[in-house]
């Protein structure tokens, strides 16, 4: 049986949330070996708001931890095939989590570097994110 998944020569693709918790989480045995298959194709993208749907997905489904998930996207975007936005600010992201700030606070933290602050209600975020970085965050 031929796979329908094609490569451009010159070209990658892109991949879905449900494509990476499927690869992460191995439920549903069809589908893992689906998402096996993809990843062994040349090159690929993962989206910003894919890997920020990811760490939800991971979070309230499956009940990932925080260093299981930081373990699993490392592991992840450490192949060799695998093209981020901004493997940088990604990783960012990454240690900020595990040190205590919401996934979703750190990323926007990270992609806001360029700022000399970032306003919140939130005071959790605030407090976490005290001294981490010239980005202050803080109530307005």
């Amino acid at each position: 049986m031929q796979s329908q998944l094609v490569l451009r020569s010159n070209g990658m693709i892109a991949v879905d949330t449900n494509i990476i918790v499927r690869l992460l989480t191995q439920d549903d045995e069809a589908q893992f070996q689906k998402s096996v298959q993809i990843f062994k194709l040349e090159e690929f993208f993962i989206p910003d708001t894919v890997i920020l749907e990811t760490e939800w997905v991971l979070r309230f489904a499956y009940k990932f931890q925080p260093f299981e998930i930081c373990k699993a996207l490392r592991n992840l975007f450490g192949l060799p095939n695998v093209h981020l936005a901004n493997i940088g600010l990604t990783a960012q992201v990454l240690v900020w989590h595990e040190s205590g700030l919401d996934f979703a606070d750190a990323f926007h933290l990270a992609y806001s570097q360029h700022c000399y602050a970032m306003y919140t209600f939130d005071n959790k975020f605030v407090k976490r994110a005290e001294d981490i970085t010239k980005c202050e965050v803080k109530g307005p």
